[in-house]
């Protein structure tokens, strides 16, 4: 019965919240909902907000990038790539900002965190049909923790939730990381926070072979990551053949990226920079609108 649950749940909770949905969008489509629930755990329920392209086809597949905020595993909020979400949808992408168990709200560690990041991306691919997205063109993203999470779907392989559907990929197809953390090791963030488990969830110490194409971005003054810690990510993403794309931002500190930060300059680069890697991979096409 637990079995059961587990695979039909997420299914009803869908079609529940589609139904349920009321706000209007520019589609032929308005059973799609704008907010889901991905997961009910221990007593929480974890939603994620979906941001469409205007006007979508019936029957076309759109590229996807799931969202993951920053905070520490503290706290934070969905809405801080909302920005972010609404621009990539003007390009024809789905966007999803997926709230997850963090120690104020839940008084979780950063492994529910990741167990959560992991379901949210099953959710989205398990769904794909109803969201209409291609199940091959998924990213994950994220800023600071919340680049953390994105990274550890795309490398690590434990963490899971005993009641997702583990015949779903949680491995995102591409990564799109803002100042994220990625080392968890001694010389990382947060390591005695890991309790001596860094080597389950540290990124940094678990690419290998086929891990996701990756673009980076950093502020070479930021006081949590090192410059030098992203570069030998870099190098070691580079050993096993995988391709990660750093773009150093001089001067710039800890969330130089979003929107309300430097009269929204960094935003902007960091959005274009990020829309090139994805035209470059085939996820998008056309000139970038920014």
């Amino acid at each position: 019965m637990k079995n059961f649950k587990s695979k039909v749940l997420p299914v009803l909770m869908f079609l529940v919240l589609a139904t349920a949905t009321s706000q209007k969008r520019d589609t032929p489509i308005p059973s799609l909902p704008n907010e889901i629930i991905y997961k009910i755990i221990d007593g929480d329920t974890l939603k994620m907000q979906v941001i469409y392209p205007d006007k979508m086809k019936p029957k076309k597949e759109y590229p996807a990038i799931v969202f993951f905020f920053g905070g520490g595993w503290n706290g934070g909020t969905t809405k801080q790539f909302e920005d972010q979400a609404k621009y990539f949808a003007t390009r024809g992408m789905v966007g999803f900002l997926v709230d997850y168990r963090v120690k104020s709200r839940h008084q979780t560690t950063p492994f529910e965190s990741v167990s959560d990041a992991k379901s949210a991306m099953r959710f989205v691919r398990g769904n794909a049909d109803k969201f209409q997205i291609d199940p091959n063109k998924i990213i994950a993203s994220g800023g600071s923790a919340g680049g953390h999470l994105a990274a550890a779907t795309a490398t690590l392989d434990g963490l899971d939730e005993s009641t997702d559907d583990l015949s779903i990929s949680a491995k995102p197809n591409a990564l799109v990381l803002y100042n994220p953390v990625i080392d968890n090791g001694p010389d990382g963030f947060e390591y005695k926070r890991m309790n001596g488990r860094h080597m389950e969830i540290s990124p940094k110490h678990n690419i290998k072979k086929g891990t996701a194409p990756t673009i980076i971005f950093l502020g070479t003054k930021d006081a949590l990551i090192p410059v030098s810690t992203m570069e030998k990510y870099k190098a070691k993403m580079e050993e096993v053949g995988s391709r990660c794309d750093l773009f150093l931002y001089e001067d710039q500190i800890h969330g130089f990226f979003n929107k309300s930060k430097n009269n929204g300059e960094f935003y902007i680069k960091t959005t274009r920079e990020a829309d090139k890697f994805l035209q470059s991979i085939g996820f998008l096409k056309g000139k970038t609108q920014i």
